[in-house]
């Protein structure tokens, strides 16, 4: 399993740098993609089919992770008009939750590649890879005290600090390759990202456990899901979008 994961991992990683480097275009394009398959795999998790509904809340993620880099009020206008919209179709406060939880952060994303520069989202890529890596070499080499045992059986503090670590180690060191940035600050708030990152991992664990499934789907040999897959991901992406709206640029900005 660990050699189907590294290998699932080298395939997929530079797939998404790739796409990031060349264009906004290309990088909303494989958000769009991915959006929409979150949107399938959450309403199967959480109502155990794929509806109209459920189809509905897929395309208008798409759309919206699409229209995020120029028009992000307007994507963020489909995303709320596609959660109402899918609320009272589905009658399902679950797919109305999952609509919100993968459009907003697919719109923030997309936003950030475009206002916060290409580095600034390679940097957030680096720095949730950074958690994921550390966390499991540091669970597994270490392990001790459960972090959430009713949750997610496997997680430690250890596997938490050593994630923070890995997040500060790599977050800090972005002044040296993306052109300016205060290395303090951009090591503490990947830390704190690295933080938030594991909190979305036990969310997305508290769901599957909510409605007794292993993995969100296997589309992804060896990681299950891509809900599975970007979990953190999602749950940092918004916060990197507020720190460009905060800080009025990419990285180069952040003191």
């Amino acid at each position: 399993m660990l050699r189907t994961r590294i290998l699932s991992a080298l395939v997929m990683g530079p797939v998404a740098l790739l796409a990031v480097w060349v264009n906004s275009l290309l990088f909303s394009l494989l958000a769009a993609v991915a959006a929409a398959v979150m949107v399938w795999e959450w309403d199967r998790m959480t109502r155990g089919r794929f509806s109209v509904a459920g189809q509905i809340a897929a395309a208008a993620s798409a759309a919206a992770a699409v229209l995020a880099p120029e028009m992000p009020f307007t994507a963020l206008g489909l995303v709320w008009v596609s959660t109402l919209t899918t609320a009272a179709l589905s009658r399902s406060g679950w797919l109305a939750m999952g609509s919100l939880y993968v459009g907003l952060p697919v719109i923030a994303l997309c936003w950030v590649r475009e206002a916060g520069g290409v580095e600034t989202l390679v940097w957030l890529l680096l720095v949730v890879w950074a958690t994921d890596s550390g966390a499991y070499f540091f669970g597994r080499t270490i392990g001790g005290p459960k972090l959430a045992p009713r949750v997610s059986p496997n997680k430690t503090w250890a596997g938490l600090l050593g994630g923070m670590a890995c997040a500060a180690l790599i977050g800090g060191t972005a002044p040296l390759w993306a052109g300016g940035g205060n290395a303090l600050a951009l090591t503490a708030f990947a830390a704190v990202l690295a933080v938030t990152a594991q909190i979305g991992d036990l969310f997305e664990s508290s769901i599957k456990r909510r409605f007794n499934v292993k993995d969100s789907s296997r589309i992804i040999p060896g990681h299950g899901g891509v809900l599975d897959r970007v979990d953190g991901l999602i749950a940092a992406a918004p916060l990197v979008a507020l720190a460009v709206v905060a800080m009025g640029g990419g990285l180069e900005m952040w003191q």
